[in-house]
Order: structure tokens, then C-alpha cells, then sequence
């Protein structure tokens, strides 16, 4: 059975929906005012997996992911460009839709707006103002901390003994340091909506309240996100929402773990980021996904060029394996090994599940690929009969499509998977091809191995098949 990490609850848990099959799943998106950096490409490709899994264990998933499309941020970069906060958002979601795409990030099957929900916002923080929930002052809307009795439980934390913290806003006029905005008053120029406090504009945490529980009701199953959001953002949703609601508000809340650089947090706002399209201007798009997917999604994830490096080598081995399944000859004097081939998918199926089931450990679940990528080189090194390897080439098909489903990885063909790794022009290549081809029709062997040993240089293997020459490019970094 699957089981997840309950950060609620701070164990792992099996997997119970709320509806039968039907799971419910809202995540925090990406505050568009920028390009995306790999921190948020963790926690798409996370989620994005988790998913991905759950619809192969045969649930019926509906994913709800965000965006936050207004916030000082969208402003601050307003001022600053002298464009429009609209036209901004408006970039940004197209950035982030480019980036996405290029990872194989499933879209959601909805992707709100803040700026679509004013309406529900404002409903929200009258009905917590009639409650005695909330407070308004000088078109301000707070949200009164002290008045929702577990506030702290998802981050463990003591009311008594909490301070006004990260982007809380200590204001003079507040009741408490740790009551925090549901509504703003705007200032001079900056965006507002009307309001029965004034212009105004949502608070961050009430955004995610309402969008999730408009598309998905009450109470839902997962809600995710970065474990920066645990405390104040997340505690602050549940405030708010079960507040109003007297029900549950998420059951199960799962928290990707940081990717770091030097052991710090890899952020905007410490200056220690890449962006994906830094990444891709150098490495394959799959590779960043599979690095992202080589550590548990709960713990660190230290990024380097190394890191992706031996991602891109991983990938190498299994496009290589796809490349010689599709391109192996079972010759007449092959071996019977039917009998070491019948059980590879149905206990391939067994590791894979068992790890993914264990709370989506896709470290794990690699390795497990991996045994079977060794297990399957083996056979075909053993020289397998026409029998026996078209019973290895159906269930390697089979397990194939498992991982392409669930990990979004090997999605191309060998042949663009090693195209896009040439150092060389492709037409260069081939004149060398044909050049050394000449050479070994002639009979000049010395100079078609230095051809040879030349493209390897740069990453470049030849294979002599009765089909032709054939090349696998690995990058030369």
C-alpha cells in the first residue's frame, strides 16, 4: 500500500483517499514575477512524479497548481521596470509554461489565478470578520491568531512562544504581532480591487485557501509544497480555512526538501540560484529531471555540474539499452533462456511499486531500474534465441512504459537522445562516417581507426551494423 509522509502528523501514513480512487491534490505554485530556478523545478518534477505514480496505481487524480499573480514582488518589479504588474504576471506564466514543458511537467488539470478569486477573497474575510475570527482596521484585514485554538500544529510550534517571522508583517496597528493580513490596503499607484474595507488587495495566504477549496471542496487530500511554506504559509491556510469551515482542510500535506548550493538554500533572494534556463543551455532538459528525482523529495539535494554529469550518464545507459533492444539480431545458434527471462517485468513491477510506494522514494525506484537495465545487459550479452529475446524485448517494452509514465524520463527516441549530445555538426559527422567507410573498403585501416579514435575524443561512438555505421554521442563537458 502506498504511504506518505504526513507532515501533519510527522509520519508516514497509508494512503487512504478521502473518495474511494479520487484523490484531490492542490500544490503551491511559482509567484510570477521571474524566471523559474531550479528550487521551483524541484518541486515541480516532485509533484509532477507523485502524480504521475498515482495514476499508474490506478487513482483518479485531480491536480490543482497555482499561480500567484499578485504580491509586493509583482509590484516591487512593477515600479522598478515601469511595466504594467499585468504584463508581467502575463510574461512570467509564459516563462514558466516554456520551462515546464521543456522538463515534461504534466500540465494541471486546473492552473488558478489569484487575481481570478478576488470576489471569493473578500467573501472569505467577511465571513471570518462575522465569526470574531478577523478584524478590520484602517482597511487592513488581519487574521486574529490567537482565536483559532491549534494554530501551530502543522509546524509544531508553541503560539505562546512564537514571534512575528518570515514574511509576517509587524504593523503598529494590529492586536498582535502574529496576526497576519488576509487583506491589504493599497497604496498610492500600486493595484487594488474595491472592497467593503476600501481598495485593497488579497494577502498571500488567503490566495491558496480559496482557489484550493472553490476547485476541490472540503476537505481535500494532499496539498504540497516546499517545506519553506510549512510555517508561516501552510500553519496560516489551515488557520484560516478550518477557522471558517470547522472541518479538516488537507489531509495529508507533503514538503519537498531544498536543493542547496554550499549547504544553503538555493534562492532569489540570496543570490545563489541558477535558473532552468541556465541548465538547459547546457545539459539536456531530462537530465535536470532525473537529477531532481536521484535524491528522496523530503531531503536536501546538493546541486552541482557534477550532479548533472552523472545524471546525463545514467540517461546514456538506458538510451543505449533502448537503442541495442531495437537494433539486436537473435542469431540462429542463440541460447533457451526463456526461463531467466519470463519473471523480469512481474518482479521488476514488485521492486518498483515497493519503493514507490514507500512514501514516492525515487532514489530507490532508480536503483531498481537500474538492476534490471544490468540484468537485461546481461541476458543479451549471453546471446539469447529468437524466442527468448523477443519475450525479453515485450516485457522490456512493458517496463519502458512504466518508467516513461511515472518518472517522465526516456521520452525521446536514441537517435535524438544522442543527436542532441554531439559536440559536432551532424553533417561533419557523417562526412567522417563515409570517410572512414572508404577507408576500411580500401582496406586502409590505420587511417578508419584514427577517424575513430578522433570522434571518440569528442564523445563520439561508432557502431559497425549489417544496417551501416551507426553513432552514440555522449557531451564532452
Amino acid at each position: 500500500m502506498l504511504k506518505i509522509y504526513n507532515t501533519l502528523n510527522a509520519r508516514k501514513e497509508i494512503f487512504e483517499p478521502i473518495n474511494d480512487n479520487n484523490v484531490n491534490m492542490y500544490v503551491c505554485g511559482v509567484t510570477v514575477y521571474d524566471k523559474c530556478h531550479v528550487g521551483h523545478a524541484r518541486s515541480a518534477v516532485v509533484f509532477d512524479t507523485a502524480r504521475r505514480y498515482m495514476k499508474y496505481r490506478g487513482y483518479k487524480v485531480t491536480f490543482v497548481k497555482n499561480f500567484t499573480d499578485i504580491d509586493d514582488k509583482i509590484i516591487n518589479k512593477s515600479k522598478e521596470t515601469g511595466i504594467s504588474w499585468k504584463e508581467i504576471t502575463e510574461k512570467y506564466i509564459r516563462e514558466h509554461d516554456y520551462d515546464m514543458n521543456k522538463l515534461n511537467v504534466k500540465k494541471p488539470d486546473y492552473e488558478p489565478k489569484a487575481t481570478d478569486y478576488i470576489d471569493d477573497m473578500i467573501e472569505l474575510c467577511s465571513k471570518l470578520i462575522e465569526k470574531g475570527n478577523a478584524y478590520e482596521i484602517d482597511g487592513d484585514v488581519y487574521f486574529r491568531v490567537k482565536s483559532f485554538q491549534e494554530y501551530g500544529k502543522l509546524s509544531n510550534r508553541d503560539i505562546e512562544e512564537l514571534k512575528a517571522g518570515t514574511r509576517i508583517e509587524v504593523r503598529d496597528n494590529k492586536e498582535d504581532p502574529l496576526d497576519f493580513a488576509l487583506w491589504k490596503k493599497s497604496k498610492e499607484g500600486e493595484p487594488g480591487w474595491e472592497s467593503p474595507w476600501g481598495k485593497g488587495r488579497p494577502g498571500w495566504h488567503i490566495e491558496c485557501s480559496v482557489m484550493s477549496s472553490k476547485i476541490l471542496g472540503l476537505p481535500f487530500d494532499i496539498h504540497g509544497g516546499g517545506k519553506d511554506l510549512i510555517f508561516p504559509h501552510h500553519e496560516n491556510e489551515i488557520a484560516q480555512s478550518e477557522a471558517l469551515c470547522g472541518c479538516q482542510f488537507a489531509k495529508y500535506w507533503m514538503h519537498n526538501g531544498f536543493v542547496n548550493i554550499n549547504k544553503e538554500k538555493m534562492s532569489k533572494s540570496l543570490g545563489n540560484f541558477f535558473t532552468i534556463r541556465d541548465i538547459i543551455k547546457e545539459f539536456e532538459p531530462e537530465s535536470l529531471r532525473y537529477f531532481l528525482l536521484t535524491t528522496h523529495y523530503r531531503s536536501p539535494l546538493d546541486f552541482s555540474e557534477d550532479k548533472l554529469i552523472e545524471a546525463e550518464s545514467a540517461l546514456d545507459r538506458i538510451y543505449t539499452l533502448i537503442d541495442t533492444m531495437e537494433t539486436y539480431k537473435a542469431g540462429k545458434k542463440g541460447k533457451n533462456l526463456i526461463d531467466e527471462v519470463s519473471s523480469i517485468k512481474s518482479n521488476f513491477e514488485k521492486d518498483f511499486t515497493e519503493a514507490m510506494d514507500d512514501d514516492f522514494n525515487t532514489a530507490a525506484a532508480l536503483s531498481v531500474i537500474f538492476e534490471y537495465i544490468r540484468k537485461m545487459n546481461v541476458l543479451l550479452e549471453n546471446k539469447p534465441d529468437k524466442e527468448s529475446f523477443e519475450s525479453l524485448k515485450n516485457q522490456f517494452n512493458d517496463i519502458l512504459k512504466i518508467v516513461r509514465s511515472t518518472f517522465g524520463i526516456a521520452a525521446k527516441t536514441p537517435e535524438d537522445w544522442f543527436r542532441a549530445n554531439l559536440s559536432i555538426p551532424e553533417n561533419e559527422l557523417f562526412e567522417k562516417i563515409n570517410q572512414r567507410n572508404e577507408y576500411r573498403k580500401n582496406k586502409e585501416f590505420d587511417k578508419a581507426d584514427k577517424i575513430r579514435d578522433e570522434l571518440e575524443e569528442k564523445g563520439v561512438e561508432l557502431l559497425d551494423t549489417p544496417e551501416g555505421t551507426k553513432y552514440r554521442a555522449r557531451r564532452v563537458h
